[in-house]
């Protein structure tokens, strides 16, 4: 099947548009099934014997070295209003050290001039920058030159393929054909230049399909749990008929939570290059993601809400992540992140 062009892109387009807007003032949060990140608690170290600027919190993901780590998640892009979003995200990543993905480059593809949207490198020439694509378009006529396309324009560091059946089959006339997707993930894996991260999009990966994706080639997994924001709301939000919409309202706690997501994950594949995101809010679910066994912690909603402010919300919320994470690493006595998984550090209630 072809690609197709222009009509497809403005389709996407407005989509992009509506997702902005519902994630910012709908009720698309997660209210029953929460990320499990609750069910943790550090051990408090009354006397840390630690000088506060001495705490390192630099990290290397993927071969590249992080100030902290943070992942700015893939969001948008397609809209003007997302180009300014996108804009504004790099240069708080550039200033800080962060990693940034951005939303599915599918309408770049289908309509080039859009591809501008997300164009950040100029504003963010260092940053550990994912390009982004869903890894069902592979069944709707996608394949290596779009996939490298999209890391070319961008000038990825590595490509996201993202995994989204139940928003997907939520969504009004979603793409919806996953079959055989793993047997064209792996030669895609094999040849692509840079290296393919396997991310869900807020119900999670189970540790047999970390184990999958990893025979397949992927060089990383983003588990992206359940108990942040809910696409299948999202889409019965903007959803046309009822049909739809109650698919949306019925699936909208569905998922696997990001805690046990990590804790599993980690068991299956000790050394894998690990993401976890799905209702990060603060640094503290950060430092409890790291603790579990996760590499870099994904947070896209605190930073799309302050994205939508300016330059400077930005600016403060990757400030007081940075000094809650700090603040973590100071009250359990440690000084580089990897303290945080030593033993009696973290434990479950």
């Amino acid at each position: 099947m072809p690609v197709t062009a222009l009509p497809a892109a403005h389709e996407t387009q407005i989509r992009k548009a509506d997702h902005l807007r519902i994630c910012l003032e709908g009720p698309v949060q997660c209210t029953q099934v929460t990320t499990g990140l609750e069910h943790y608690r550090f051990t408090h170290c009354c006397l840390p014997e630690l000088d506060w600027q001495d705490i390192d919190i630099s990290t290397t993901f993927l071969g590249h070295r992080l100030g902290a780590p943070l992942l700015i998640s893939s969001m948008t892009g397609g809209t003007d209003a997302a180009h300014q979003i996108n804009r504004r995200l790099a240069i708080a990543a550039q200033r800080y050290g962060l990693a940034m993905g951005v939303g599915s480059q599918r309408v770049g593809v289908e309509n080039p001039a859009l591809m501008e949207t997300f164009a950040v490198r100029s504003l963010a020439p260092d940053i550990l920058l994912l390009a982004n694509l869903g890894a069902v378009q592979l069944n709707y006529g996608y394949g290596l030159d779009q996939c490298r396309r999209v890391v070319d324009q961008l000038e990825a560091n590595a490509l996201i393929l993202h995994l989204n059946p139940l928003q997907e089959a939520v969504q009004t006339g979603g793409d919806t054909n996953f079959k055989g997707l793993l047997k064209k993930i792996e030669p895609l894996c094999a040849a692509l230049p840079v290296p393919v991260i396997a991310k869900e999009v807020g119900n999670g990966i189970s540790a047999p399909m970390v184990q999958r994706l990893i025979d397949a080639g992927v060089a990383a997994v983003d588990v992206a749990g359940a108990g942040g924001t809910s696409w299948a709301r999202v889409e019965s939000e903007r959803a046309s008929d009822a049909h739809q919409r109650r698919l949306g309202q019925t699936f909208g706690e569905w998922g696997l939570p990001t805690a046990d997501c990590i804790v599993q994950a980690r068991r299956v594949a000790p050394a894998l290059p690990l993401i976890a995101s799905g209702g990060l809010r603060h640094g503290l679910d950060v430092a409890k993601a790291i603790a579990l066994g996760a590499d870099l912690a994904g947070l896209a909603m605190p930073f799309l809400r302050a994205a939508s402010d300016s330059e400077e919300a930005i600016a403060a919320l990757a400030a007081v992540l940075i000094a809650e994470l700090k603040t973590v690493l100071f009250c359990t006595g440690q000084s580089h992140l990897a303290g945080l998984r030593q033993s009696g550090v973290l434990e479950r209630l």
